[in-house]
Order: structure tokens, then sequence, then C-alpha cells
């Protein structure tokens, strides 16, 4: 899972970067940081799948502190880049901006309480390991938004990145009962943040105090 991660989130910044006409060095400082912090988090997230099959359970647990400082980097840089898009007028077109703002946002602090839950409970691997897997995955979105046909999906555009997202967490499932014969429970939570997350971007992001921050972001 944490392979087919990273091989989603690399495909998809990188189709965006081959259809796009812009200078990497014009991009504003809390893009790179964006955008080094998340790579760094998907690498990490690899590095320490692999540290546990292969048996490096130290190794694991002293990168989980560097893995927290990341995790905990990315939601404040997540809110900080999605609001100065808005502020920059760089919101994608297929995005109303109330959305973008919403949608973004839900999603990193979703991905700040599973990553926080799981970090609490590192010692119950069951746990943990799920909870970490659905926190990256609510981290996809903006991958997934690239891979994706937005311009053609029209009002449907976050209901599909939400369906894209559920399809990791539904494989993980499909894996615990083929292998345990039952749904481990921490899937229920992470896809019930997952869930929540995405039903309250419509309502939040078309209601009027959210459209009034809008507007004076991009004033």
């Amino acid at each position: 899972m944490a392979i087919a991660i990273a091989v989603t989130v690399i495909f998809g910044f990188t189709l965006n970067a081959a259809r796009m006409n812009w200078t990497f060095l014009e991009l504003p400082l809390q893009v790179h940081l964006h955008a080094a912090a998340f790579l760094a988090w998907i690498i990490l997230y690899v590095v320490q799948n692999w540290l546990v099959v292969w048996g490096s359970i130290t190794w694991h647990r002293q990168l989980g502190v560097l893995g927290a400082v990341i995790a905990a980097s990315m939601v404040v840089l997540g809110i900080v880049t999605t609001v100065a898009a808005i502020q920059q007028h760089r919101v994608p077109p297929f995005f109303p901006p109330g959305i973008f703002l919403v949608l973004d946002v839900l999603g990193v602090i979703g991905f700040g309480i599973l990553t926080a839950w799981a970090i609490a409970l590192r010692k119950q691997a069951a746990w943990h390991k799920r909870l970490m897997l659905c926190g990256t995955i609510l981290v996809m979105s903006p991958a997934l938004g690239r891979i994706l046909p937005m311009p053609l999906l029209g009002q449907f555009a976050p209901l599909a990145v939400f369906a894209s997202m559920a399809v990791f967490v539904i494989a993980g499932m499909i894996f615990d009962l083929r292998l345990r014969g039952k749904i481990h429970p921490a899937y229920y939570w992470g896809g019930g943040v997952l869930v929540v997350t995405n039903v309250l971007v419509g309502p939040l992001g078309f209601s009027p105090p959210v459209l009034r921050l809008v507007e004076r972001l991009a004033a």
C-alpha cells in the first residue's frame, strides 16, 4: 500500500509538471516548503514500512520522531499554502474557491488527527499501521486531482477525488478480510474521518462564513 500510494502521488505530480507551463523557481516559497514536506512524508512512509518488513524496529522508532515533526509541519504548511493560493488567485478553475479551501484544510486536519492518533497508539501495531495508512491516504487528494479529468467532472470533481481515496481504504479492508477474516476497527475510524471530511466539504464550502472569508482573502 505504501508503494502504491507513493507511485500514485509521484505520477500525479509528474503528470502535472509535464503539462503545465511554469518555471519551478518562480513558485512561491511556501509552495516549495509544502512540496518538500509532503514528499518527505511519502518517502519516509515507504521507508518506515520497509524497515518494519525487515525487522528494523529500532530504526523505525527513531525515524518516527522525524515523522512526527514532518507531520506537524504538513498540517501548518497545508493550510498556509491553501490560503496563499486563494490570495494569489491560483485556485484550480474547476474548484469554487470555498470548496478548494475547505477540501484542502479538512483533508490536512484529518491527516493530522489520524497521524497523531497513530503515534499515540504506536505500541499497538495493528492500530498504528492502519491509522497511519488512512492518514496518508487523506493527503493524496492533490495528486489524485492531477490524475483525474477534473475539468470534465464538473460539480462531481470533489466526489471523484473522495471515491479515489476510498478505493485505497477499501483495499486495506479487503486485505484484512482475506488475512484476518474480519476488518480491523481502525479502518472504520480512518474511513469515517475520510467520509466526514468529504461530506462537510459541500455545506461548508458554500456556507456564508466561508464565502466571506474567501472573498476577503482574494481581495
